[in-house]
């Protein structure tokens, strides 16, 4: 292979650069994330005698891990910790860096 060939060989796609210049106007875009605890459905009249001190049953386990959301897409699972008296979340298992992209795309 002639050094010539070496070089263009070693160069990125056109494409692939392109898509790197893409992804890096995006990297300070903010994206809403969310820790989601669980879910249920309820109708209106349920909601309507919804008072204080009511408990609502969720469709999760205790000790089950939270859904953490990206704009409403799961990216990931993790569980809840207490940080300097506020709530954060463990990472207990992620989608790749591409399967997120990819999923935050939709």
């Amino acid at each position: 292979m002639t050094s010539e060939a070496k070089s263009k060989s070693a160069e990125p796609a056109p494409a692939a650069q392109d898509r790197d210049q893409n992804l890096a106007l995006m990297l300070d875009v903010p994206l809403a994330f969310s820790a989601e605890l669980g879910g249920c459905s309820l109708t209106v009249g349920e909601i309507l005698q919804l008072s204080r001190g009511k408990v609502i049953e969720l469709d999760k386990l205790a000790g089950e891990p939270l859904d953490l959301m990206v704009n409403g897409r799961l990216i990931a699972h993790g569980e809840a910790v207490v940080v300097n008296e506020r709530f954060g979340v463990r990472i207990l298992d992620i989608a790749s860096p591409s399967e997120r992209l990819a999923r935050m795309r939709g």
